[in-house]
């Protein structure tokens, strides 16, 4: 049994929408999330997590994740799609074909699912993987966020194996990345099979022991987004501020609040990139932030002026509602509030170096996010 089983579609939709929060405007679509944990529960299938304490060294583990552009699919994605005669998806799950394939080339059992990341499908989908296997997910994961980059998490940081790599579509595709040179040729790879998906393809990879992973990854995410998730709906329901009940639940801050005004986006390598400008109201009236994302949100300026950055979490939310918004679905026109909190197991040299603003091209130092706000 789980240490925490979700048993109705309201605790499924809390898990998600804290899940949803934790991906930094990323980690995939929400929809889909709560799509997948739903049917598992509709089918009987148990949805939950195990504690860390509960896992035993010798445990195959590994990472079931999606990898693909989080993009609005255009015109001519769908003219492509038509010419390479995929128009009938043959696989539901991919990520739990993927798994699948993992183990009969390995001829190993897996035993236990680790979330890569916190994102709206990132962490339901490895979720929805171990359920229809009949396994647990284990209640944490390698990022604390949601991450745009394989090489980020902090498995990698920490030099666990990610090859073999499997990939699975919805189109019937199967490949094995048997090795890399690195993980960013790991990246790429499956970057590049990603591409022939039009979307999310199915991808595991990290077989390993509990016993050489459970040191590097962070315990307990999954039982955080969940207690987010909550929050913010228990105090909609209780008339109160849904946007101060997840800065409270996150020990965070609200870094802006505004419409959206400007939006410029571009689908470029596999990733969904973009600068959003948004108008401050209310105590932030005349005042603007922008917001640099690849895939999740980065970097941010306050009136031009650096502002928060990663690997600190920054979330855009609705402001009536809290609802957290992804960049595939923030809209010019929305009335939005901007919440930050500390992302702290990155704050090494490493970490900085490869999820802080340098990585995305801007010559900007890390500044924790609690000397920013000051």
């Amino acid at each position: 049994m789980p240490t925490k089983r979700l048993k109705t579609e309201m605790e499924i939709s809390d898990f998600v929408r804290g899940c949803t929060f934790l991906g930094t405007g990323g980690g995939g679509s929400p929809d889909i999330g709560r799509q997948f944990l739903t049917e598992c529960l509709k089918e009987g299938k148990e949805v939950g997590w195990i504690d860390v304490s509960e896992m035993k060294d010798d445990v195959w583990t590994c990472t079931p994740f999606y990898m693909g552009s989080i993009a609005p699919q255009g015109e001519q994605a769908k003219e492509k799609m038509r010419q390479l005669g995929l128009s009938q998806e043959k696989v539901a799950r991919p990520a739990v074909s993927a798994v699948k394939v993992l183990e009969e080339y390995t001829q190993t059992k897996v035993g236990a699912i680790v979330a890569f990341e916190i994102g709206g499908i990132n962490t339901p989908a490895p979720m929805d993987v171990a359920a229809r296997l009949g396994i647990p997910t284990v209640d944490a994961d390698a990022s604390g966020r949601a991450l745009p980059e394989v090489v980020q998490g902090l498995v990698c940081l920490n030099q666990k194996k990610a090859t073999p790599i499997t990939c699975c579509d919805q189109w019937g595709n199967v490949t094995i990345i048997k090795e890399a040179a690195n993980y960013a040729t790991a990246e790429m790879l499956g970057k590049l099979v990603s591409l022939l998906s039009f979307g999310l393809c199915g991808e595991a990879g990290f077989l390993l022991k509990w016993q050489e992973v459970k040191d590097v990854l962070i315990p307990g995410t999954l039982s955080r987004a969940y207690n987010i998730g909550r929050a913010i709906r228990e105090a909609r329901e209780s008339g109160a501020d849904p946007v101060a009940a997840a800065i409270a639940a996150v020990e965070g801050w609200r870094l802006f609040t505004g419409v959206v005004a400007k939006r410029e986006t571009e689908d470029r390598e596999g990733y969904y990139w973009g600068i959003n400008t948004i108008e401050g109201t209310d105590k932030f009236k005349g005042h603007t932030m922008k917001i640099f994302f690849k895939n999740e949100n980065h970097v941010t300026w306050l009136d031009d002026q650096v502002y928060v950055t990663s690997p600190d979490i920054i979330e855009v939310v609705a402001l009536k509602t809290a609802e957290p918004i992804t960049n595939t679905d923030l809209k010019e026109g929305d009335t939005v509030a901007v919440i930050g909190a500390k992302n702290e197991k990155y704050r090494t040299k490493e970490g900085i170096e490869i999820i802080g603003p340098k990585h995305y091209g801007y010559d900007i130092e890390y500044v924790p996010i609690e000397n920013r706000v000051k």
